[in-house]
């Protein structure tokens, strides 16, 4: 029988590097695909951006990418989606800035680029049976409902399912995941076994595919500044004086730059309107907290009805990736609409962020948080 083939995302890092090992270990056909996604010079990305030396970190990673797949013989690839990245990503997150939410560009970025345009390049140009990713999530076919389903990585630490949390039936249908069994520190021993160049390279962070970035000045590439007052939100009295309120987050305690007062304060409200930012003393936290919230666009990964006979159902929440899981309750208003009320005080719930619901193991889809009720 002739060998089903995978078209591995491979990045540069360890994890894709392992991905692509294993499912060669697994008896699979493997190539490997690497992408770039941003263009500083195309994308007016200079400010916050201290790139250091002759070789940008895109083109470092490609380089390492290709002695990953020259060390395991395989092929690699590849492409550019920098539009599809600016139009389908990047545009969204601007957007919601300028609105005063918080938008998580990794969860947008699967959603559009990794399992959608990579995914149809990978099956439509490269002849690809399944894609695989480096994530450490799973992907599980329940065999009495026919519908696939995402599933935790067993490494709690770097479990990634709540940046999949948006993926559909079709995209995990093509999708393989062989890092879910694996914890982080087994990935960094097989790398050393294939004495592959990744296996000692520090993860990427910063934002998806673009990177470390000085977050504030970065955004002020693409939402100019509209300076206003920081008040108190307790006395309503003027402490300070901001260059924007959508560069800040909702709790953020760093980079405010409130010297001389009596204890630190973090950030409780936004009015964008008005260019006020409100800020509280770390003292009184109560106005991080909230009971309940609406969900917009809420994607169930495969249908909740398998799991629950009514609209109304107990599981647990994340609102921010590495949260632990809080109990909550559940009230379906529409198909892509709910209500979250959560059974334990909640911090600093965010709107623009991601809301993603859990049953044991399972994932069971995401949304993003709107409406917040204190």
């Amino acid at each position: 029988m002739k060998k089903q083939k995978v078209i591995v995302g491979l990045s540069g890092g360890v994890d894709s590097s392992v991905t692509a090992a294993i499912l060669l270990e697994q008896g699979y056909e493997v190539e490997g695909l690497f992408m770039r996604n941003w263009d500083s010079n195309l994308n007016n990305d200079i400010l916050g951006n201290n790139l250091q030396g002759n070789i940008c970190p895109q083109e470092q990673d490609y380089l390492d990418a290709k002695k990953v797949a020259e060390k395991l013989k395989i092929k690699i690839h590849r492409i550019d989606f920098i539009k599809e990245y600016w139009d389908s990503v990047f545009e969204y997150f601007v957007k919601e800035y300028k609105k005063g939410r918080t938008p998580n560009p990794d969860i947008l970025c699967n959603k559009y680029i990794k399992f959608d345009k990579f995914l149809d390049y990978a099956i439509n140009e490269l002849n690809a049976n399944y894609i695989a990713m480096g994530h450490y999530a799973g992907v599980r076919l329940n065999e009495e409902t026919k519908e696939f389903e995402l599933i935790r990585g067993i490494d709690e630490n770097k479990d990634q399912s709540y940046f999949l949390s948006e993926l559909n039936q079709n995209q995990l249908s093509k999708t393989l995941f062989p890092l879910q069994t694996y914890e982080k520190s087994q990935i960094r021993e097989i790398a050393k076994k294939y004495k592959l160049i990744t296996a000692e390279k520090k993860d990427s962070t910063g934002i998806c595919f673009i990177g470390e970035r000085n977050f504030t000045k970065f955004l002020q590439n693409y939402i100019p500044n509209q300076p206003g007052d920081i008040l108190d939100i307790k006395t309503n009295k003027k402490i300070s004086e901001h260059i924007g309120v959508m560069y800040y987050t909702i709790g953020q305690r760093k980079g405010l730059n409130l010297g001389g007062q009596k204890e630190p304060y973090y950030v409780a409200e936004k009015d964008i309107e008005n260019k006020i930012l409100y800020v509280a003393p770390l003292s009184d936290e109560s106005y991080l907290e909230s009971k309940s919230c609406i969900i917009e666009n809420f994607n169930f990964i495969s249908n909740y009805k398998n799991y629950f006979k009514e609209d109304k159902f107990e599981c647990t929440a994340k609102f921010r990736y590495r949260q632990r899981d809080i109990k909550v309750e559940v009230e379906v208003l529409k198909e892509d609409k709910i209500l979250i009320t959560y059974k334990e005080p909640v911090r600093a719930v965010t709107e623009g962020q991601q809301a993603v619901l859990y049953l044991n193991e399972l994932c069971l889809g995401g949304g993003v948080i709107g409406k917040i009720f204190k």
